[in-house]
């Protein structure tokens, strides 16, 4: 199953040798699934002429917000609505959880309580969910339609079911706890406030569920069935 990583931001320069890009993170955390992979470099001006070209789509984190005046984001948002109307399965990370709700008509706005950064529990559907997260922005307000399946006190809308097209999701299964720690010390000194992050650091050894999560974007991708 060939499926098209819809690339929205690139991992930090300093990460780079060691984890590679935002691409290998997934194809990683996806990898000995019968999947292929193909990237579009999106946040270069580069998307897919048809939703067809691949059998799903994945879209990924990206340092910039769904609201910035870029000229790929509302082309990008076309894109999300063709694929939709085309009936073909797309997951969507972090910024691809949130442009996936704007373009279905949410909103997503900055959270005033500020960040949330690393090992993070979520209610998915009375069941405890851990992953690592790094976000400020998220979706506020769902599109019309959109199911909520998994939610916690900071991020009300965690994750998001479109019917059997779209599934998306705040936090970040493709972090790894190596690559957590290191964006923490790497990108977030200066831009998140140290106790934050240094309280990430202590939780970061207690581990997540990004296995089991990889299963459900599997079962997804292949069934468009999340259980």
């Amino acid at each position: 199953m060939l499926i098209g990583i819809l690339q929205t931001g690139r991992a930090p320069d300093a990460l780079q040798p060691d984890h590679g890009d935002y691409p290998d993170l997934f194809q990683r955390l996806l990898g000995g699934r019968d999947f292929t992979f193909r990237t579009y470099a999106v946040l270069d001006g580069v998307l897919p002429d048809d939703p067809h070209e691949c059998d799903g789509w994945l879209i990924t984190g990206s340092r910039h917000a769904t609201y910035e005046d870029h000229p790929w984001i509302p082309r990008l948002e076309s894109f999300i609505r063709r694929t939709h109307a085309a009936d073909v399965p797309m997951v969507g990370i972090c910024f691809g959880h949130q442009i996936i709700a704007q373009a279905m008509g949410g909103k997503v706005a900055k959270h005033p309580g500020g960040w949330a950064v690393g090992r993070t529990e979520y209610d998915w559907g009375g069941e405890k969910v851990a992953l690592n997260a790094w976000h400020q922005d998220q979706v506020v307000a769902r599109p019309d339609g959109a199911e909520l399946i998994a939610t916690n006190d900071f991020c009300e809308n965690a994750a998001l079911l479109y019917g059997d097209r779209m599934l998306t999701m705040q936090a970040h299964p493709e972090f790894t706890r190596s690559f957590a720690a290191d964006i923490i010390e790497k990108r977030g000194r200066g831009l998140v406030p140290d106790p934050l992050l240094d309280a990430a650091l202590e939780r970061a050894g207690q581990g997540t569920d990004s296995p089991e999560v990889a299963d459900r974007i599997e079962r997804f991708l292949k069934t468009r069935q999340v259980a």
